[in-house]
């Protein structure tokens, strides 16, 4: 199995990756090797998902400061009188 660079997955991805190698990790029964490489894999997993979490909160700071400048709006319903 080919596997994605941890830039190109979403989010759900690399978490749901990094939950697995932990597990894997945590069972202990994998080679010095396998688990540097699994460390290593995790690593940059988590960078992936640093990153991601920081662009949410970027963004949602950005939203939040443009919702306090609004004007406020009429309210309108579909319903009829």
């Amino acid at each position: 199995m080919s596997r994605k660079k941890p830039e190109n997955l979403s989010f759900e991805e690399a978490l749901s990756e990094l939950e697995t190698l932990v597990d894997h990790l945590e069972q202990g029964d994998i080679t010095l090797e396998d688990s540097l490489k699994s460390f290593e894999r995790g690593v940059a997993l988590t960078r992936s998902c640093q990153q991601a979490l920081s662009e949410a909160e970027q963004k949602v700071s950005i939203l939040n400061e443009k919702a306090l400048d609004a004007e406020p709006e009429a309210f309108e319903t579909d319903v009829p009188d």
